[in-house]
Protein backbone atom coordinates (compact mmCIF):
# COMPACT_ATOMS: atom_id res chain seq x y z
CA UNK A 1 0.00 0.00 0.00
CA UNK A 2 2.78 2.50 0.95
CA UNK A 3 4.75 1.45 -2.23
CA UNK A 4 1.42 2.48 -4.56
CA UNK A 5 0.73 5.51 -2.95
CA UNK A 6 4.70 6.72 -3.46
CA UNK A 7 4.19 5.38 -7.19
CA UNK A 8 0.56 7.63 -7.32
CA UNK A 9 2.73 10.69 -5.75
CA UNK A 10 5.50 10.65 -7.72
CA UNK A 11 3.41 10.55 -11.18
CA UNK A 12 1.53 13.14 -10.09
CA UNK A 13 4.70 15.24 -9.35
CA UNK A 14 5.82 14.07 -12.65
CA UNK A 15 2.73 15.04 -14.88
CA UNK A 16 2.81 18.25 -12.85
CA UNK A 17 6.06 18.89 -13.87
CA UNK A 18 5.43 17.74 -17.95
CA UNK A 19 2.73 20.55 -17.54
CA UNK A 20 4.39 23.48 -16.29
CA UNK A 21 7.44 22.46 -18.40
CA UNK A 22 4.81 22.33 -21.60
CA UNK A 23 3.40 25.88 -20.82
CA UNK A 24 6.88 27.25 -20.57
CA UNK A 25 8.41 25.87 -24.05
CA UNK A 26 4.63 26.96 -25.47
CA UNK A 27 5.27 30.97 -23.69
CA UNK A 28 8.91 30.45 -24.87
CA UNK A 29 7.82 30.08 -28.66
CA UNK A 30 4.92 32.78 -28.01
CA UNK A 31 7.57 35.27 -27.53
CA UNK A 32 10.47 33.95 -30.17
CA UNK A 33 7.62 34.75 -32.87
CA UNK A 34 6.76 38.19 -31.35
CA UNK A 35 10.31 38.49 -31.78
CA UNK A 36 10.16 37.32 -35.57
CA UNK A 37 7.79 39.56 -36.36
CA UNK A 38 9.65 42.69 -34.80
CA UNK A 39 12.55 41.99 -36.71
CA UNK A 40 11.53 41.44 -39.72
CA UNK A 41 9.50 44.48 -39.57
CA UNK A 42 12.28 46.57 -38.28
CA UNK A 43 14.61 45.01 -41.10
CA UNK A 44 11.57 45.60 -43.88
CA UNK A 45 11.10 49.32 -42.85
CA UNK A 46 14.94 49.81 -43.19
CA UNK A 47 15.40 48.25 -46.05
CA UNK A 48 17.64 45.27 -45.30
CA UNK A 49 15.22 42.93 -45.86
CA UNK A 50 14.16 43.59 -49.41
CA UNK A 51 10.54 44.50 -50.21
CA UNK A 52 10.48 42.32 -53.10
CA UNK A 53 10.20 39.05 -51.59
CA UNK A 54 6.93 37.78 -52.76
CA UNK A 55 4.62 36.33 -53.10
CA UNK A 56 6.32 33.64 -51.14
CA UNK A 57 5.57 30.16 -50.30
CA UNK A 58 5.67 28.91 -46.40
CA UNK A 59 6.87 25.49 -46.81
CA UNK A 60 7.12 24.31 -43.58
CA UNK A 61 5.97 26.06 -39.83
CA UNK A 62 6.45 22.32 -38.13
CA UNK A 63 6.08 22.00 -34.02
CA UNK A 64 8.61 20.89 -32.02
CA UNK A 65 6.15 19.43 -29.22
CA UNK A 66 2.99 17.63 -28.72
CA UNK A 67 1.64 20.14 -27.01
CA UNK A 68 1.72 22.76 -29.74
CA UNK A 69 1.04 20.92 -32.60
CA UNK A 70 -2.53 21.93 -32.43
CA UNK A 71 -1.97 25.57 -32.39
CA UNK A 72 1.86 26.62 -33.44
CA UNK A 73 1.05 26.92 -37.18
CA UNK A 74 -1.82 29.30 -36.89
CA UNK A 75 0.65 31.43 -34.55
CA UNK A 76 3.44 31.18 -36.72
CA UNK A 77 1.45 31.43 -40.15
CA UNK A 78 -0.16 34.80 -38.28
CA UNK A 79 3.15 36.04 -37.73
CA UNK A 80 4.48 35.51 -41.27
CA UNK A 81 1.04 37.62 -42.42
CA UNK A 82 1.99 40.36 -39.68
CA UNK A 83 5.26 41.08 -41.79
CA UNK A 84 4.44 39.63 -46.10
CA UNK A 85 0.78 40.52 -45.41
CA UNK A 86 -1.60 37.78 -46.43
CA UNK A 87 -2.18 38.51 -50.09
CA UNK A 88 1.81 38.06 -50.33
CA UNK A 89 1.97 34.77 -48.91
CA UNK A 90 0.81 30.99 -50.14
CA UNK A 91 0.76 27.87 -48.49
CA UNK A 92 1.97 24.75 -49.19
CA UNK A 93 0.49 21.72 -47.62
CA UNK A 94 1.71 19.53 -50.15
CA UNK A 95 5.58 20.39 -49.14
CA UNK A 96 5.61 18.66 -45.58
CA UNK A 97 4.14 14.94 -47.39
CA UNK A 98 5.46 12.32 -49.57
CA UNK A 99 6.21 13.58 -52.57
CA UNK A 100 5.25 10.94 -55.69
CA UNK A 101 6.43 11.25 -59.32
CA UNK A 102 5.26 8.91 -62.00
CA UNK A 103 6.64 8.62 -65.45
CA UNK A 104 6.23 6.54 -68.24
CA UNK A 105 7.73 3.40 -66.74
CA UNK A 106 9.24 5.37 -63.73
CA UNK A 107 7.89 5.71 -60.12
CA UNK A 108 9.75 7.88 -57.20
CA UNK A 109 8.50 8.63 -54.14
CA UNK A 110 10.47 11.08 -51.45
CA UNK A 111 9.68 11.93 -48.52
CA UNK A 112 13.30 14.06 -47.91
CA UNK A 113 13.55 17.66 -47.38
CA UNK A 114 12.30 19.48 -50.64
CA UNK A 115 14.57 21.11 -52.72
CA UNK A 116 13.79 24.65 -54.50
CA UNK A 117 13.22 23.07 -58.02
CA UNK A 118 10.38 20.46 -55.99
CA UNK A 119 9.28 23.81 -54.58
CA UNK A 120 8.78 25.85 -57.67
CA UNK A 121 7.83 22.67 -59.03
CA UNK A 122 4.38 22.68 -56.37
CA UNK A 123 3.79 26.44 -56.38
CA UNK A 124 3.23 25.88 -60.41
CA UNK A 125 0.88 23.25 -59.41
CA UNK A 126 -1.36 25.76 -56.97
CA UNK A 127 -0.44 29.12 -57.68
CA UNK A 128 -3.27 29.19 -61.03
CA UNK A 129 -2.89 32.22 -62.82
CA UNK A 130 -1.08 34.38 -60.23
CA UNK A 131 3.03 35.11 -60.00
CA UNK A 132 5.57 32.61 -59.58
CA UNK A 133 6.57 32.39 -56.12
CA UNK A 134 9.51 34.60 -55.52
CA UNK A 135 10.67 32.72 -52.15
CA UNK A 136 10.60 29.81 -49.63
CA UNK A 137 10.06 30.26 -46.02
CA UNK A 138 10.66 27.48 -43.13
CA UNK A 139 9.18 28.76 -39.85
CA UNK A 140 10.06 26.23 -37.15
CA UNK A 141 9.61 25.88 -33.72
CA UNK A 142 13.06 24.69 -31.64
CA UNK A 143 13.09 23.67 -27.65
CA UNK A 144 14.38 27.46 -27.40
CA UNK A 145 12.07 29.31 -29.43
CA UNK A 146 12.07 29.34 -33.07
CA UNK A 147 14.47 28.63 -36.51
CA UNK A 148 13.35 31.06 -39.73
CA UNK A 149 14.50 30.64 -43.17
CA UNK A 150 14.30 31.99 -46.30
CA UNK A 151 15.36 31.09 -49.41
CA UNK A 152 15.27 32.44 -52.86
CA UNK A 153 13.43 30.47 -55.54
CA UNK A 154 14.97 31.85 -58.59
CA UNK A 155 18.86 31.40 -57.53
CA UNK A 156 18.65 29.53 -54.55
CA UNK A 157 20.14 32.71 -52.12
CA UNK A 158 19.82 31.92 -48.65
CA UNK A 159 18.20 35.39 -47.78
CA UNK A 160 17.82 34.81 -43.86
CA UNK A 161 18.69 32.02 -41.52
CA UNK A 162 18.59 33.06 -37.87
CA UNK A 163 17.21 31.58 -34.89
CA UNK A 164 15.09 33.56 -32.36
CA UNK A 165 14.53 33.00 -29.14
CA UNK A 166 12.43 35.08 -26.12
CA UNK A 167 15.20 37.32 -25.37
CA UNK A 168 16.93 37.06 -28.26
CA UNK A 169 20.40 35.61 -26.82
CA UNK A 170 21.97 34.04 -29.79
CA UNK A 171 21.47 37.49 -31.55
CA UNK A 172 22.96 39.20 -28.66
CA UNK A 173 26.16 36.66 -28.42
CA UNK A 174 26.54 37.31 -32.53
CA UNK A 175 26.35 41.09 -32.52
CA UNK A 176 29.02 40.92 -29.83
CA UNK A 177 31.23 38.60 -30.99
CA UNK A 178 30.92 40.61 -34.41
CA UNK A 179 31.72 43.94 -32.91
CA UNK A 180 34.67 41.96 -31.26
CA UNK A 181 36.05 40.07 -34.88
CA UNK A 182 35.66 43.96 -36.35
CA UNK A 183 37.70 45.46 -33.35
CA UNK A 184 39.95 42.91 -33.64
CA UNK A 185 40.75 43.32 -37.78
CA UNK A 186 40.97 47.47 -36.75
CA UNK A 187 43.62 46.87 -34.18
CA UNK A 188 45.29 44.42 -36.99
CA UNK A 189 45.24 47.15 -39.62
CA UNK A 190 46.50 49.90 -37.32
CA UNK A 191 43.45 52.02 -37.62
CA UNK A 192 42.54 54.18 -35.46
CA UNK A 193 39.30 53.53 -32.93
CA UNK A 194 36.83 56.00 -31.40
CA UNK A 195 36.55 56.28 -27.55
CA UNK A 196 33.75 58.16 -25.20
CA UNK A 197 34.93 57.82 -22.04
CA UNK A 198 33.07 58.87 -18.59
CA UNK A 199 35.14 59.68 -15.54
CA UNK A 200 33.53 59.63 -11.94
CA UNK A 201 35.58 59.56 -9.18
CA UNK A 202 33.50 60.38 -6.43
CA UNK A 203 35.61 59.38 -2.97
CA UNK A 204 37.37 60.81 -1.11
CA UNK A 205 38.05 63.30 -3.49
CA UNK A 206 35.25 64.67 -6.80
CA UNK A 207 36.52 63.72 -10.84
CA UNK A 208 34.03 64.18 -13.23
CA UNK A 209 34.81 64.12 -16.91
CA UNK A 210 34.47 63.41 -20.22
CA UNK A 211 37.15 62.74 -22.65
CA UNK A 212 36.22 61.90 -26.88
CA UNK A 213 39.32 59.69 -27.35
CA UNK A 214 41.50 57.89 -30.88
CA UNK A 215 42.91 54.92 -29.85
CA UNK A 216 45.87 54.73 -31.98
CA UNK A 217 50.07 53.60 -32.96
CA UNK A 218 51.26 49.99 -34.36
CA UNK A 219 49.46 48.62 -31.37
CA UNK A 220 46.99 50.41 -31.00
CA UNK A 221 48.38 51.48 -27.18
CA UNK A 222 48.04 55.02 -26.94
CA UNK A 223 44.73 56.88 -25.88
CA UNK A 224 44.76 60.61 -26.57
CA UNK A 225 41.86 63.62 -27.36
CA UNK A 226 39.62 66.15 -25.92
CA UNK A 227 38.83 66.37 -21.95
CA UNK A 228 35.70 67.64 -20.48
CA UNK A 229 35.92 68.03 -16.71
CA UNK A 230 32.99 69.19 -14.52
CA UNK A 231 34.44 68.85 -11.23
CA UNK A 232 38.66 69.00 -10.42
CA UNK A 233 38.17 71.71 -12.22
CA UNK A 234 34.92 73.07 -12.37
CA UNK A 235 34.00 73.27 -16.33
CA UNK A 236 37.31 72.59 -17.59
CA UNK A 237 38.81 71.81 -20.63
CA UNK A 238 41.92 70.42 -21.71
CA UNK A 239 43.60 66.95 -23.69
CA UNK A 240 44.04 63.62 -22.42
CA UNK A 241 47.13 60.81 -23.23
CA UNK A 242 47.03 57.14 -21.90
CA UNK A 243 49.05 54.36 -22.50
CA UNK A 244 47.21 50.46 -22.56
CA UNK A 245 49.00 48.02 -20.87
CA UNK A 246 48.11 44.51 -21.95
CA UNK A 247 50.82 42.59 -20.19
CA UNK A 248 48.59 44.18 -16.76
CA UNK A 249 44.68 43.42 -17.74
CA UNK A 250 44.46 46.52 -20.24
CA UNK A 251 45.82 48.81 -17.05
CA UNK A 252 45.46 52.44 -18.63
CA UNK A 253 47.64 54.97 -17.32
CA UNK A 254 47.63 58.30 -18.11
CA UNK A 255 47.12 61.97 -17.34
CA UNK A 256 44.97 65.30 -17.85
CA UNK A 257 45.68 68.64 -18.53
CA UNK A 258 42.88 71.12 -17.77
CA UNK A 259 41.88 74.87 -18.30
CA UNK A 260 39.65 76.13 -16.05
CA UNK A 261 36.84 77.86 -18.19
CA UNK A 262 35.45 80.37 -15.48
CA UNK A 263 39.15 81.21 -13.82
CA UNK A 264 40.29 82.12 -17.79
CA UNK A 265 36.87 83.90 -17.97
CA UNK A 266 37.74 85.64 -14.60
CA UNK A 267 41.37 86.68 -15.55
CA UNK A 268 40.10 88.19 -18.76
CA UNK A 269 37.45 89.91 -17.63
CA UNK A 270 38.60 91.21 -14.05
CA UNK A 271 41.03 94.42 -13.39
CA UNK A 272 41.39 93.47 -9.72
CA UNK A 273 45.08 90.95 -9.58
CA UNK A 274 44.63 89.75 -6.45
CA UNK A 275 41.40 87.94 -7.29
CA UNK A 276 40.77 84.60 -5.81
CA UNK A 277 39.21 81.64 -7.84
CA UNK A 278 37.74 78.06 -7.40
CA UNK A 279 40.57 76.79 -9.08
CA UNK A 280 43.93 77.31 -10.81
CA UNK A 281 44.06 78.75 -14.23
CA UNK A 282 45.91 74.86 -14.89
CA UNK A 283 45.54 72.02 -13.73
CA UNK A 284 46.81 67.96 -14.41
CA UNK A 285 45.27 65.32 -13.14
CA UNK A 286 46.72 61.96 -13.13
CA UNK A 287 44.76 58.52 -13.96
CA UNK A 288 44.48 55.06 -13.93
CA UNK A 289 41.91 52.98 -15.41
CA UNK A 290 41.08 49.34 -14.95
CA UNK A 291 38.67 47.84 -16.85
CA UNK A 292 36.41 45.18 -15.27
CA UNK A 293 36.70 42.20 -17.52
CA UNK A 294 35.28 42.45 -21.13
CA UNK A 295 32.21 45.09 -19.56
CA UNK A 296 32.40 48.60 -20.56
CA UNK A 297 33.18 49.92 -16.75
CA UNK A 298 36.63 50.32 -15.31
CA UNK A 299 37.43 51.39 -12.11
CA UNK A 300 39.70 54.21 -12.01
CA UNK A 301 42.15 56.43 -9.49
CA UNK A 302 42.62 60.56 -10.09
CA UNK A 303 45.29 62.40 -8.38
CA UNK A 304 45.38 66.27 -9.35
CA UNK A 305 47.64 69.23 -8.84
CA UNK A 306 45.21 70.42 -6.30
CA UNK A 307 45.42 68.19 -3.79
CA UNK A 308 42.31 65.84 -4.10
CA UNK A 309 42.37 62.09 -4.66
CA UNK A 310 39.27 59.82 -5.73
CA UNK A 311 38.47 56.60 -6.37
CA UNK A 312 35.60 55.70 -8.92
CA UNK A 313 34.32 54.20 -11.83
CA UNK A 314 34.70 54.76 -15.54
CA UNK A 315 31.99 54.06 -18.54
CA UNK A 316 33.61 53.13 -21.67
CA UNK A 317 32.03 53.93 -24.85
CA UNK A 318 29.38 55.69 -23.42
CA UNK A 319 26.19 56.03 -25.64
CA UNK A 320 22.99 56.67 -23.62
CA UNK A 321 23.58 60.60 -23.96
CA UNK A 322 22.01 61.42 -27.56
CA UNK A 323 24.75 64.17 -28.63
CA UNK A 324 27.24 61.06 -28.27
CA UNK A 325 28.07 58.74 -31.34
Amino acid sequence: MLLTSTVRWWVLVAALSFSATAFAQRDTTREALTRVSESLSNRRDDGVLPRALIPAIVVSVKPAFEESKASYAASALKTLIRVFTADGLRSCEACMAPRVYMSEGYLEENSADLTTEEIARLDATVRGTGAPAKTAIWLDETPEGVSLRIISLENGRIILAENFDRSLKESAESAHSFNASRELERRAKNQALAHVFLDAAVYPGQHVSLDFSEQWGDTNANISGLSISFFDPLLGIGGSYFRVIPQALNLMVGAKILISMPTALTLALSQNSGATFIDPLFTGVLMLRMPISTSNFAIIASLSTNGRFGLGISLLNVSFLPVLP
